[in-house]
């Protein structure tokens, strides 16, 4: 199912739903402007987001941008780990109600 060529389809979302596309068009461009974050530890965060979510579009699209933006395979590689450590803490921590009174 995973097709980078599918992202051409987003065109028809565009033309079909053109004012909530339009509202997340800007949304998306304002969220990873530059601010607090630089564009680049955005980026790692999106990587990391993406590894959660286990999007293929988000982390092929995400980590492209990261390395546009200069960050290196280990800054990626330890983005990736900060995600898989979330998600398996978050296992850790709900395994807490095993033990319910």
């Amino acid at each position: 199912m995973f097709d980078m060529k599918q992202l051409n389809n987003l065109k028809r979302l565009d033309e079909d739903a053109p004012d909530a596309m339009k509202a997340f068009w800007a949304f998306d461009r304002a969220a990873f402007a530059e601010g607090a974050l630089t564009v680049q530890q955005k980026q790692l965060i999106a990587v990391a987001v993406a590894f959660t979510t286990q999007c293929p579009y988000c982390i092929e699209l995400h980590k492209k941008a990261a390395h546009d933006e200069g960050a290196s395979d280990a800054q990626l590689a330890e983005a990736s780990l900060v995600a898989a450590a979330i998600r398996a803490g978050g296992a850790v921590m709900h395994a807490s109600h095993l033990y319910k009174d």
